[in-house]
C-alpha cells in the first residue's frame, strides 16, 4: 500500500465563496488525492480543507494551491475574527498509513521550497518541522499577524524565514508549515457577547494560562450571531478529550450566568476522539470502536 498523509490548509479566506471554490479546485479530480473536506466562516474569513494524498501527489496539489490563494487573497484588504498572517496561513501535514513524522516533516520542507521558488512566498516551519525552539508553537509565529509580521521579521536572528523571501510577500504574508499529529479543532458558543467573560473562560482552558495541556484556545467574536465563541485546538485528543474541556467550559460558563448553546467541529475528528465522548457521557462500559458499524466499511 502507497503511504498516505493527511493535509490540513487554512487559506484566509471565507466570505468569497466563488475564490474559495476555485482554491479548493486545485484539490478536486486529481490521482492521488481526495478532497475529503472543506469549511468556510465567515467570522473567522477563513476556510480550512482536509484531504489525503500520496507524498508527490498531494505536495503537486497543495502548491497549485498556495499559487491560487496568492493570485485570489490580499492580506492588505482581509479582516476576520481568527489570527491571521498569510494568505495561505499554515499548512500541516499529518502522517496517516504506513508513514512517519519524519516522512510527513519531509513533505512539509519539500512543498515549502517549491512554492517559495515558484511565488516568493516566505515560509516558517513550526511543530515537529520546527528549525528553533521559539518556532514550535503556531501563534509564537503567528504573534503580530500579517500587520505587525514585516516589522517583526526585521530581527533576522529570530525571524528569518526557513524557505523563501527575508520580509512577507506583499499582499500574501508569510505561512506557516510542518508536519503534526492529528489534532480536533473544536469550538463553544456562548450566549453572551461579552467578550471579557470569553477571554475569562479561555484562561481557564488554554494550557499557556495553566489549562489543559493539549489546548490551545482564543475568543471570537461571531458577530453575525451577536455572540462570542471558545475556539481551541485539541492537540493531543487522547490527553486532553473533548468531552473534558467541554465540561469545564461548561462549568465555567455557570459563574458567570451564560449558557453554552452549542458546538462545532471544524474539519474532520478521528473516530476515537468521538466514542470517548460517547463512552462518557453514556456511561458505556467496555465500549470499543470494534462495535461501531461502519468502522466495518471499506
Amino acid at each position: 500500500m502507497a503511504k498516505l498523509f493527511e493535509c490540513v490548509p487554512n487559506y484566509s479566506e471565507g466570505r468569497d465563496l466563488a475564490k474559495v471554490d476555485q482554491i479548493v479546485d486545485c484539490f478536486r479530480g486529481k490521482k492521488g488525492v481526495k478532497l475529503l473536506d472543506y469549511s468556510s466562516d465567515e467570522d473567522h474569513n477563513r476556510t480550512v480543507v482536509t484531504v489525503l494524498g500520496e507524498a508527490e501527489a498531494l505536495q503537486s496539489a497543495v502548491v497549485s494551491s498556495v499559487g491560487k490563494a496568492l493570485e485570489l487573497i490580499d492580506m492588505t484588504k482581509h479582516s476576520g475574527q481568527h489570527p491571521r498572517m498569510g494568505a495561505v496561513d499554515v499548512i500541516p501535514f499529518i502522517p496517516i498509513r504506513d508513514a512517519t513524522m519524519e516522512e510527513a516533516d519531509a513533505l512539509a520542507k519539500a512543498t515549502a521550497k517549491e512554492a517559495s521558488e515558484k511565488y516568493a512566498q516566505p515560509f516558517f516551519l513550526y511543530e515537529a518541522s520546527a528549525s528553533a525552539p521559539h518556532r514550535v508553537n503556531l501563534a509564537d509565529i503567528r504573534k503580530g499577524q500579517f500587520e505587525g509580521m514585516a516589522e517583526k521579521m526585521k530581527d533576522q536572528t529570530l525571524w528569518k524565514p526557513d524557505f523563501g523571501p527575508a520580509t512577507i510577500h506583499p499582499t500574501g504574508g508569510v505561512t506557516a508549515i510542518g508536519a503534526r499529529a492529528p489534532l480536533v479543532a473544536f469550538n463553544v458558543n456562548l450566549a453572551t457577547s461579552d467578550m471579557d467573560i470569553a477571554w475569562k473562560i479561555v484562561r481557564t482552558v488554554r494550557y499557556v494560562n495553566g489549562g489543559f495541556r493539549f489546548c490551545k484556545a482564543l475568543p471570537v467574536e461571531l458577530k453575525e450571531r451577536g455572540i462570542v465563541q471558545v475556539s481551541m485546538n485539541l492537540t493531543d485528543y487522547s490527553k486532553t478529550a473533548i468531552y473534558r474541556v467541554f465540561e469545564a467550559i461548561k462549568t465555567e460558563c455557570r459563574r458567570f450566568g451564560v449558557n453554552v448553546i452549542g458546538s462545532e467541529v471544524i474539519g474532520l475528528v478521528p473516530m476515537q476522539a468521538l466514542i470517548d465522548c460517547a463512552e462518557y457521557y453514556l456511561q458505556i462500559e467496555n465500549f470499543s470502536s470494534d462495535q461501531v458499524l461502519e468502522s466495518y466499511l471499506l
